[in-house]
């Protein structure tokens, strides 16, 4: 310090006077364990928005529920600021917003190209509700499809009488009820527990879930029925969204917009991994035969007039979803 000239000096000292650059602190609440990789993308994403925004904005990861916020909670959490920001189950929040439940009507869009499609009407009305919900839609990611676990192999569905299976929504309870199962609704913290306690004997999720719950240790199949798309969106409370600078706020909707393009690869990849490891571990992969597809789509085609009738404002997103797929 004596090397300095007493103007340097001087300098240096208002310098370290000047108050610190406010920095905003949000923590993301995500009920999903560490290794899921709607996890690893939140905290990739989490990365990317501290570096765009030189530092300005910082998100703390929580992920397997550690802030206590159940799955049907997230959209209600998020609104009332009980948490800035969220990774959530879309389909979970029907309680508070039926329209959510489009994308996991059977069958409806059972591929990631019919459900681009899909969201390409849709998503505005998601945007549309989120703000409604005071908060903002920074991104939606799916899961792989939804395959169905069970005991014993699924061929008919006869096989799926009285099978006291685990759904994550409305939708999934009255599809495997029409199919003559018995399905319990529940989120994805009581599930393993579940299992353990003989609760259920069966779950429909995907591959990814499968593995986070070593579903090897309870059952012996997965039958790849893909019934089901469903994907989790990121959303921030409008009230914490607006204290950003617009320049911060440009800046995390680029990136958002970035990464949700690969996020979406990241799903596509999933799958094929995740079924490697749960055939390592003595699950026996199977996919539904030709005939069991047709009658499983029988059943699963009133359920989309049902559900415009129930849920009016999501008919013209259905509709021109539909009509543009059979084009």
């Amino acid at each position: 310090m004596k090397h300095l000239s007493s103007a340097a000096f001087g300098a240096l000292l208002a310098t370290l006077a000047l108050p610190a650059a406010a920095q905003t602190a949000w923590d993301m609440s995500v009920v999903w364990p560490e290794g899921n990789f709607h996890t690893q993308d939140a905290m990739k994403f989490a990365e990317a928005v501290k570096e765009v925004t030189d530092g300005d904005v910082v998100i703390t990861v929580h992920s397997g529920g550690a802030l206590g916020i159940k799955g049907p909670e997230g959209m209600a959490a998020v609104r009332d600021g009980l948490v800035p920001i969220a990774d959530i189950l879309m389909s979970q929040q029907v309680g508070d917003a039926p329209e959510l439940g489009v994308e996991t009507l059977p069958y409806l869009a059972p591929t990631l190209a019919d459900l681009a499609l899909l969201h390409k009407f849709y998503r505005p009305k998601v945007e549309e509700v989120a703000e409604s919900m005071n908060q903002k839609l920074l991104y939606m990611v799916p899961w792989p499809g939804q395959a169905v676990y069970s005991k014993n192999p699924i061929n008919t569905i006869d096989d799926l009488a009285g099978l006291q299976l685990r759904v994550v929504d409305a939708n999934g309870h009255d599809f495997f009820t029409r199919l003559g199962a018995a399905p319990l609704q529940m989120p994805w913290g009581e599930v393993v527990p579940s299992l353990a306690a003989g609760t259920i004997s069966g779950v429909t999720t995907s591959s990814s879930s499968g593995v986070d719950g070593a579903f090897w240790e309870f059952l012996d199949n997965m039958s790849t029925f893909n019934w089901q798309a469903s994907s989790n969106i990121v959303t921030v409370n409008l009230d914490a969204w607006n204290e950003l600078s617009p320049e911060d706020q440009d800046a995390i909707e680029a990136v958002a917009e970035k990464l949700e393009g690969e996020f979406w690869l990241a799903s596509k990849a999933e799958d094929d991994k995740k079924i490697a490891v749960l055939k390592e571990n003595g699950v026996t992969v199977t996919a539904p035969s030709e005939e069991l597809k047709a009658a499983l789509l029988e059943r699963a085609k009133p359920m989309w007039d049902d559900f415009k009738e129930r849920v009016p404002g999501a008919a013209p997103y259905i509709d021109a979803y539909l009509a543009a797929r059979q084009q």
